[in-house]
């Protein structure tokens, strides 16, 4: 029996880029998404200090706005951080977690970003968690099973909220670089085993996207592929065309 593809998520992280003039950027993809009508999810990830504007901007529109990253604990002496409580606070309904420019800059662990995960549900927040192997790790053969440790130890072992997962080739981010469909495929694949072993049939409904040099060259034969149930763009997200021509491929 075929899988009911859950409804896609198409997700921009704006990274470290945006001021407070970038929201004629997201007013353009505002109206824009209009023409997706109920096909996809859209989601924009700017950083903390547009945050609670964007949302201000998006609400009652069919973007939500969400957060890069969130520290694990509610509140207290953490200098420079912000907690999933404020990200919620400022409008957001959803943060990335774990991405690999974290994991780098930041030595961020597996354990780390599960205690992440756990804070984002906590607060009411859809965790979006990335995964992805380097390409020393892709070179060596090891991309399954490092994808498969990343699962068992980024991820909480017991389900309290919606989740997604964003899988990522280190070495495809900002190259102009894609894996092959077959390879995408092979992946997500073994993603969605793994999540169908440690969450059992809800496991079936976590959406997987997928991340790394998307565009709207490859969007449409990307977001194809058995087990990609949208994307997490990157570079692209900032150009509002772009971004939506991309998430077009829903329309």
């Amino acid at each position: 029996m075929a899988r009911t593809r859950p409804r896609p998520l198409v997700a921009g992280n704006w990274k470290m880029n945006g001021l407070r003039t970038s929201i004629a950027e997201l007013k353009r993809i505002i109206a824009g998404a209009k023409k997706l009508t109920d096909r996809a999810d859209i989601l924009v990830c700017p950083p903390a200090t547009v945050l609670a504007s964007f949302a201000a901007a998006a609400h009652g529109s069919l973007v939500a706005v969400g957060g890069q990253d969130c520290h694990s604990q509610p509140s207290g002496a953490h200098t420079g951080n912000i907690s999933a409580e404020m990200l919620r606070d400022a409008g957001a309904s959803a943060v990335i977690l774990g991405h690999s420019e974290r994991r780098m800059d930041h030595q961020e662990s597996d354990a780390l970003v599960q205690t992440k995960t756990a804070a984002a549900w906590r607060a009411g927040l859809l965790p979006i968690v990335c995964i992805g192997e380097t390409k020393e790790e892709r070179d060596a053969g090891a991309t399954l099973s490092r994808i498969e440790r990343q699962i068992d130890e980024s991820l909480p072992p017991a389900l309290e909220g919606d989740l997604v997962i964003a899988y990522e080739p280190v070495w495809a981010i900002g190259t102009g670089v894609t894996p092959t469909s077959a390879d995408v495929a092979q992946v997500h694949a073994l993603i969605r085993a793994r999540l169908a072993d440690r969450y059992g049939g809800k496991g079936e409904a976590i959406r997987i996207l997928y991340g790394g040099s998307v565009k709207p060259g490859n969007a449409m034969e990307l977001m194809r592929v058995e087990n990609v149930d949208g994307a997490l763009v990157g570079g692209a997200s900032l150009k509002a065309d772009e971004f939506l021509a991309i998430a077009g491929v829903y329309g």
